[in-house]
């Protein structure tokens, strides 16, 4: 039999240090876990960790944002990329984990569903922060925060800041590119509606990358984030769908055709728009 003995310098004397349990604060973490069915059903603590470590990533990715934004809004574009490669990676593990919830099939689900009560992840704070930061801003939502001044007051300053595109956008404006001053200098809390000014701009920038690179690299960053929020959408939609059916959601949405809806919004819409004009000739006069 192989015997293994601890390296010599291994830290075996830890009383009154910091340790990776303290410095984790893991007896707080790992006793958050707390069902409310009774007796306790065995799927109930995959349900409650899914969508707890769903809110840790949530809070990186808004810690995340915001820094990008900071950045933008300080004309430094490229300190942005990593941090925006960081979130799409972020949104992987989150688009990832709806596997594992997939798991739990709708008799399990029923066995304890009725304790979580009005409870719903459309309450989530953290992921609405994160539709603000993105532009999707909708003042309305505010109204299920009410309960909760903290997040109230976070999320009406997020309503009212410009978002990640707009950031973008008045950087370009900056720049002395066309950017519409109705578009760099506006009221952030509605969805501004796409403009054909502002894809005429991008357009420039997709066909001389090598004058506007790194505003080229900036557009394709948004891109990834885009397509990956739709992917978590999609798959969170499926993942419903394949657990509770067509049945209103606990938060009283109207469940799977709520999130089908949500599907179909579009954050940054005219770097999407642009790729149908590339390539085209232009209108004859």
């Amino acid at each position: 039999m192989t015997h293994h003995n601890l390296e010599p310098g291994v830290h075996t004397d830890l009383a009154g240090k910091l340790t990776y349990s303290r410095y984790l604060a893991l007896d707080e973490l790992l006793s958050a876990q707390r069902p409310l069915s009774n007796p306790p059903h065995h799927d109930e603590l995959l349900f409650i960790i899914q969508h707890q470590t769903s809110e840790l990533w949530m809070k990186l990715i808004i810690h995340e944002l915001k820094a990008a934004i900071a950045f933008i809004r300080d004309d430094e574009l490229e300190p942005s990329f990593k941090i925006l490669a960081r979130v799409k990676h972020i949104q992987s593990q989150l688009f990832n984990q709806w596997s594992v919830l997939a798991t739990l099939t709708p008799t399990e689900y029923l066995q304890f569903r009725h304790v979580l009560g009005p409870a719903s992840g459309f309450q989530s704070a953290q992921y609405r922060a994160i539709e603000f930061l993105l532009g999707n801003k909708q003042e309305a939502m505010l109204a299920v925060h009410q309960h909760d001044q903290a997040a109230l007051q976070e999320l009406t300053e997020f309503l009212h800041a410009p978002s990640l595109y707009d950031e973008f956008l008045r950087h370009l404006h900056r720049r002395g590119l066309p950017i519409p001053t109705d578009v760099a200098d506006r009221d952030f809390s509605e969805i501004r509606p796409p403009d054909a000014r502002v894809v005429d701009v991008i357009k420039t920038i997709y066909e001389r990358p090598e004058e506007f690179w790194d505003s080229y690299e900036m557009a394709e960053k948004l891109v990834d984030i885009e397509e990956s929020m739709q992917l978590w959408r999609f798959r969170h939609m499926k993942t419903v769908e394949r657990i509770i059916g067509f049945k209103r959601g606990t938060g009283g949405t109207s469940g799977v055709n709520y999130l089908r809806h949500m599907v179909d919004h579009r954050f940054f819409p005219e770097l999407f728009d642009v790729r149908t004009l590339l390539g085209e000739a232009p209108p004859q006069s």
